[in-house]
């Protein structure tokens, strides 16, 4: 994970004053990781730091801080939890100014003070720019360095019903995720749209295939059949790293049968999934969801699938 800045600016955007809350080193263990990061304000917060007595107090405390604070806490003996390491946070109070100074692709920056950059952070910093290789989020003599984080998977979601809506509210927290969502015209979509999604309202969706990238992900869960079976068409033709079709093995035989006679290899057409999710837990929309993004986070995915196919 790394400084999440287009999420920083959006919360500044909506709340005004936002602080920032980072783990910025640990010792033993600990909920979470270095460089896990929530976002607090008046009233509200986003992201996690680990939860439970930690987070809270954190959280607390964020509504009080002044321009940079570090603080350091054992987990079990200062606030009974259950983990027995040492956390150290570092908060930072932001507004629209402070996001418009950040710049570059690692951002570092004195916890506490001003001073001169020491030589440890140049030599970071200068690696990063020639080996083109991010660092770890990391707190450094003094300094905390952070890699900007971008989103690392393409997700195209094809269908605003009552699954693609499910699918967006569950996929869209998870930050590696930059989710693009499809569908037929503006109406389809709900009023509010998680901020990770970018919504595209399109009279002919199948058109938009081209512009996606070839390594993109896909679930198709659109109203119609036939606009279903076009898109697989058309992104077989393109390219894709993931393709999950919505529909039971029935839809999906005839889809097959389609697919070879629209001139596709059955090879080809067998890196499509069908039907997503895990039959085990139902035909909820937010069953489904569950176990598709269950599906998409497991990183032996591919090879599961694989064995299903061969």
């Amino acid at each position: 994970m790394g400084f999440d800045v287009a999420a920083l600016r959006h919360a500044v955007a909506r709340h005004g004053r936002v602080t920032r809350v980072v783990i910025a080193a640990l010792r033993g263990s600990s909920p979470r990781e270095v460089g896990t990061a929530m976002l607090v304000w008046e009233g509200g917060q986003t992201g996690t730091i680990g939860g439970g007595t930690l987070e809270h107090e954190a959280a607390q405390a964020a509504l009080h801080v002044t321009g940079r604070r570090i603080s350091k806490h054992a987990l079990g003996p200062d606030l009974g939890q259950c983990c027995g390491g040492a956390v150290t946070l570092l908060s930072e109070v932001y507004d629209a100014a402070a996001v418009d100074a950040l710049e570059g692709e690692v951002i570092a920056r004195p916890v506490s003070g001003v001073g001169d950059m020491p030589l440890a952070v140049r030599r970071r910093l200068a690696q990063a720019r020639v080996q083109g290789v991010a660092p770890a989020p990391q707190l450094v003599e003094g300094w905390m360095i952070e890699p900007v984080h971008h989103p690392q998977r393409d997700l195209w979601i094809w269908g605003a019903g009552h699954v693609g809506r499910a699918l967006v509210d569950v996929l869209a927290p998870l930050p590696d995720l930059a989710i693009t969502w499809v569908d037929t015209a503006p109406e389809r979509f709900p009023a509010v749209v998680p901020e990770r999604a970018t919504v595209v309202p399109a009279a002919a969706p199948a058109e938009l295939v081209r512009h996606a990238p070839l390594r993109a992900e896909h679930l198709i869960v659109t109203y119609s059949h036939v606009l279903d079976l076009e898109l697989c068409h058309r992104l077989l033709d393109h390219g894709f790293g993931f393709a999950g079709l919505i529909g039971s093995k029935t839809k999906w035989a005839r889809f097959r049968s389609r697919l070879i006679a629209l001139g596709h290899d059955p090879q080809a057409i067998a890196r499509i999934a069908c039907p997503i999710g895990s039959p085990a837990l139902g035909k909820h929309p937010q069953a489904i969801a569950i176990g598709v993004a269950a599906d998409l986070l497991n990183p032996h995915r591919d090879a599961r699938r694989k064995d299903q196919t061969a």
